[in-house]
């Protein structure tokens, strides 16, 4: 698991266990009909609002957010496509076959294998951008489900505080009945706040963050290809793509990117 996701989570928990406990009030979080009514509803309207072929993906989502990939820094893809147009230009288009199970990351593979094939460069491209587009797409999809959870919520935590509140006005020659009331419209609000800010939001802002680190990378390799097919001298493709990953990160307003591998 990412180091961050693991410290977030300890701290978050910790703070707000340790408020709970403070106040005696853990055993008041333990409300059943608070829990269905804000995790069974946000899923309620998380299934209306997306089709399967796109829900189906939540659980490869979930563990990228887990288990996130180890992908190659953009400039361990640089070095390897200086490799690569240096053989390619000593031993020819032909050698760069020996290259492919070496590959850092499967796109640049995939795409070796269509330059050793004899693709033509139109065809070449649009490969590239489909594959591209495809994947951004998919992507969007997962993160938009969570971000959308995480706006259904505290709605579904609202709607659980004045259905609480209802309860407590129809009971209130009942001190006993109001008491539970209570509780449910008090828990209600906060499963809904806590799981919107605390799990469905920064899911979807953590799957936001790896898809551009897998953007950034496929258009690189797209762009090394494209340089590898047109024989580009080795330096001449590391400028190009040291040109073209500034220019990603000033566009996608990234301020960091890990680069490490």
């Amino acid at each position: 698991m990412d180091l961050m996701t693991i410290i977030g989570a300890t701290v978050g928990f910790g703070v707000v266990f340790f408020i709970l406990s403070t106040g005696n009030m853990t055993r008041f979080l333990l409300n059943p009909e608070a829990i269905i009514l804000i995790f069974g509803g946000t899923l309620g309207s998380v299934l209306i609002s997306y089709p399967w072929s796109a829900i189906q993906h939540v659980p490869s989502g979930l563990w990228m957010m887990l288990r996130p990939p180890r992908r190659p820094s953009p400039q361990k893809l640089i070095d390897a496509f200086v490799r690569l147009a240096e053989i390619s230009l000593r031993e020819g288009t032909e050698a760069l076959r020996k290259a492919i199970p070496q590959a850092p990351h499967p796109f640049l593979g995939d795409g070796l294998h269509m330059i050793v094939d004899g693709l033509d460069a139109d065809v070449l491209r649009d490969r590239f951008e489909r594959d591209i587009i495809a994947t951004r797409q998919r992507h969007l999809q997962i993160s938009n489900i969570f971000r959308s959870a995480g706006t259904f919520a505290p709605i579904f935590g609202l709607l659980g505080t004045l259905i609480g509140v209802v309860q407590v006005l129809r009971n209130i020659t009942n001190p006993s009945a109001m008491g539970a009331s209570m509780a449910v419209a008090m828990t209600a609000s906060f499963y809904g706040i806590f799981s919107a800010n605390f799990l469905f939001l920064p899911i979807a802002t953590k799957l936001n963050f790896y898809s551009e680190e897998e953007m950034l990378n496929r258009e690189l390799i797209a762009k090394g290809l494209l340089s590898l097919y047109h024989r580009d001298a080795p330096w001449l493709i590391s400028r190009k793509l040291e040109g073209y990953m500034s220019y990603y990160l000033r566009r996608t307003g990234a301020k960091k990117y890990r680069m490490s591998s």
